[in-house]
């Protein structure tokens, strides 16, 4: 009878403990699993993340070679308009950073990736038989920009949750993938301006985004539940003065950061370059950005990533002052796409590493949000800005003034990098930080 009791007693504690243990994974958030950092279903994943920044942000780095057709042969003269389609893109694909966490606890990630599916290759369809530039606006302005939000922040997720020791490669190659996607879109709608038109160009990489983020939707996996007890918008990092400061950085940053995927492809027509020529410098900054975020962020592992990132911004100031503000051949033109290609990509790829540094790991999904939502007015404002200064010109090409506009901001972001190193790191010049 002793033993029975003693039995069923044992059983009800069991059974006690197993429901609190649930119940504090749900309020708590408790992992169950740890990332097992490879994998048939890891690697799977950094698959599907890779398809999904190659459909979305390569199409954002490719805005260029549109942007130079529809202002030379399409809808000529009227480039402050056009670069408001850019503008709205670079602004809305990042626009649900605050509000994600609070998403992904109520939407699995591969559902939101199966709607930015269906919502950016409608939107490259839809463009692709509008005959009026405020439909471009809709189009692949706002439609194409909130897909590209949803898969932005799904695909970053994945390979931070699968991987821990091996997180930099992952994430790496995920990222990466804008690079290689602004490549070849830049080639692809470049061949067809020349041979079947602008808009099978659209229809062509809105088959292209089917595919690539169809892939995504399948292949993206949660490694754990959702988190419960998510408020709709956490501002605990607004109240940490260090990411104040980050906050300003990534502000200012996007400002200038897009200017020249935009307007590189316009100044080369500026300068008389062929068509060949202009989409090649297009492909081929997105191909050394492929390179130069990688590489930078190698070198910060031994520099320190703060160190890196006032680097990275001085030199794509000096990339802006000193060889775009005075580049008049094909040839300086290619010294910029190259400097910019490594500094630029380089420094956006430091103040994103940051991030963690900054907030804490506790933090990194909420800081992260925040961080890039910060790219929204930047994204908005930068290019319809730089257009009003080019036309401002006598001539109605003041490219000199764009482009010194946008290393003044770059040059701002690396001091108020410094000042961020500083605060995190000290006085010492040599230091790791």
């Amino acid at each position: 009878m002793v033993d029975g009791s003693y039995k069923l007693e044992k059983e009800c504690h069991i059974e006690t403990a197993s429901s609190i243990t649930e119940k504090d994974y749900d309020e708590d958030h408790v992992q169950l699993r740890e990332p097992p950092d490879g994998g048939w279903k890891a690697w799977l994943v950094v698959v599907g993340s890779f398809c999904g920044f190659f459909a979305t942000q390569g199409y954002g780095y490719s805005w260029g070679v549109f942007f130079d057709e529809y202002n030379a042969n399409v809808y000529p003269n009227q480039m402050t308009q056009l670069s408001w389609i850019g503008s709205l893109w670079y602004c809305l694909c990042n626009i649900t950073g605050p509000f994600y966490i609070y998403m992904a606890s109520k939407i699995d990630d591969r559902y939101m990736l199966a709607v930015a599916c269906m919502l950016s290759s409608l939107a490259m369809m839809l463009a692709s038989i509008t005959n009026e530039v405020w439909q471009l606006y809709i189009t692949q302005g706002v439609m194409s920009g909130v897909g590209a939000s949803l898969a932005w922040f799904s695909c970053m997720r994945g390979p931070q949750m699968w991987f821990s020791k091996y997180r930099g490669l992952a994430v790496g190659i995920t990222m990466s993938a804008s690079g290689a996607g602004g490549l070849s879109f830049s080639y692809i709608a470049g061949a067809c301006f020349e041979t079947i038109g602008y808009r099978w160009a659209l229809r062509i990489i809105g088959f292209i985004q089917l595919g690539l983020l169809a892939v995504s939707s399948v292949t993206c996996w949660r490694l754990n539940p959702p988190r419960k007890n998510i408020p709709i918008v956490d501002i605990q990092d607004l109240k940490n003065k260090k990411f104040l400061v980050l906050f300003f950085i990534h502000l200012i940053g996007n400002f200038a950061f897009y200017i020249p995927s935009g307007f590189v492809p316009s100044y080369a027509r500026h300068l008389e370059l062929d068509s060949f020529m202009r989409s090649n410098l297009s492909a081929i900054m997105s191909a050394i950005m492929f390179v130069g975020k990688i590489s930078v962020g190698f070198a910060g592992d031994y520099v320190g990533r703060f160190n890196m990132a006032v680097i990275c911004g001085l030199m794509a100031c000096v990339a802006h002052l000193a060889v775009w503000a005075t580049a008049t051949s094909a040839g300086s033109m290619w010294a910029f796409v190259v400097l910019y290609g490594i500094f630029g990509g380089g420094y956006i790829a430091m103040i994103t590493a940051v991030i963690t540094e900054v907030v804490g790991i506790d933090h990194l999904e909420s800081g992260t949000g925040w961080a890039f939502f910060a790219w929204c007015f930047g994204g908005l404002l930068g290019q319809p800005l730089a257009s009003a200064i080019v036309e401002s010109g006598s001539d109605g090409e003041n490219y000199r003034g764009a482009v010194i506009f946008a290393g003044c901001l770059f040059f701002a972001g690396a001091c108020a990098s410094w000042i961020l190193r500083v605060i995190q790191g000290g006085w010492r010049v040599f230091k790791k930080v």
